[in-house]
């Protein structure tokens, strides 16, 4: 028995390959990818000896003692938590919609659902931003300014836009860019009220700004530095 948790990946694109071969390797196959590129301050860049990168992100469904295997060979053969090296975390689900497609998503995982419980404390919060296209640098000015050391950012198009416009009063553009920010618990009410107030729905990027709890990572060595 175990709970189920949307697991993030998100290294640079160059090797993604490798990646990908690990996770079919630990018999992940089921997998949703998306190109991404990094958001990371010339300064931290400088800091740990990076360039400006792109990304590639990749989705799936973990059990909670699949994590604990897949984590061992991120850390172990892939070296995730080396500078540069990327970041894997994970996001519990509350739900998914129809047997067939848990068993789709989980595919070989015997899983059993257990009684639902509180949730525990978390030490990182995954906070995602969804803003009309080119807008990046004005809501990573805005995180930085309140303590994020950077973000990964997924191009997007928004469906229902007629409808959003009509409820809300206001244009709504359907080319959207989503940004995805890892930061400690304790730094997420104020990186979110500086992305509301700076880029939030009175300004030209008209961001939405919720978050997620994370509860645990590989390859986060900046922050916990």
């Amino acid at each position: 028995m175990g709970k189920l948790y949307l697991m993030i990946t998100i290294v640079d694109r160059k090797v993604g390959r490798k990646y990908m071969e690990l996770y079919k390797e630990s018999e992940q196959n089921v997998m949703f990818t998306s190109l991404g590129a990094g958001t990371a301050a010339s300064d931290i860049l400088d800091y740990m000896g990076l360039e400006a990168t792109e990304k590639v992100v990749f989705f799936s469904v973990q059990e909670e003692s699949g994590w604990l295997l897949v984590k061992k060979q991120l850390q172990k053969k892939m070296k995730i938590d080396a500078p540069g090296g990327g970041i894997a975390f994970l996001v519990p689900l509350s739900s998914i919609g129809g047997k067939k497609a848990l068993q789709f998503l989980l595919e070989s995982q015997d899983y059993q659902k257990e009684e639902e419980s509180t949730l525990k404390d978390t030490v990182h919060e995954l906070i995602i931003v969804i803003a009309n296209q080119g807008n990046i640098e004005l809501i990573m000015n805005a995180a930085r300014g309140a303590g994020a050391y950077g973000g990964t950012v997924i191009h997007a198009r928004g469906t229902g836009m007629e409808l959003a416009e009509k409820f809300m009063g206001v244009s709504i553009a359907a080319e959207k860019e989503m940004i995805f920010i890892v930061t400690k618990k304790e730094q997420k009410n104020n990186i979110m009220k500086a992305i509301m107030e700076n880029a939030g729905m009175d300004t030209k990027a008209k961001s939405i700004v919720f978050s997620l709890p994370v509860t645990d990572t590989a390859g986060l060595r900046l922050i916990e530095d």
